[in-house]
């Protein structure tokens, strides 16, 4: 099976992503794009070059993979180890990918601050 070359990011979808993270925000975010090494099928033994959209505010790092045309995933991440999905395979709409993204890290944090925090066992005695 040939494996289809996946398009850059074109000038219109950066803009879409731009213009979300404008509304987010209440300002322009820098963002940085590249490429990405990930498995486009959980089934593919090799990885594949994508273009990539990598963004960084308020502690957390954020990416949209270009997985073909017209497809996208997204993940935030804070460490290497704390890495999270939105809970959607994968995207046809640009915008709602990245909305979700948004949405879903806003929902982690605050989250995070409602969940009672462990004082270890030597509180406990």
């Amino acid at each position: 099976m040939t494996q289809e070359t996946i398009p850059d990011f074109t000038d219109t979808e950066l803009w879409t992503i731009g213009q979300t993270l404008r509304e987010r925000y209440g300002r322009d975010i820098e963002t940085q794009i590249g490429d990405a090494e990930i498995r486009l099928f959980p089934e593919d033994r090799t990885l594949t070059s994508v273009p990539a959209v990598v963004w960084s505010e308020r502690g957390a790092n954020f990416v949209v993979f270009k997985t073909g045309r017209g497809r996208y995933r997204a993940q935030f991440f804070y460490r290497g180890f704390q890495q999270y999905g939105t809970g959607r395979e994968e995207y046809d709409d640009l915008a709602l990918c990245v909305t979700t993204l948004l949405q879903v890290q806003s929902d982690h944090i605050r989250k995070e601050q409602l969940e009672p925090v462990d004082p270890g066992p030597r509180a406990k005695n």
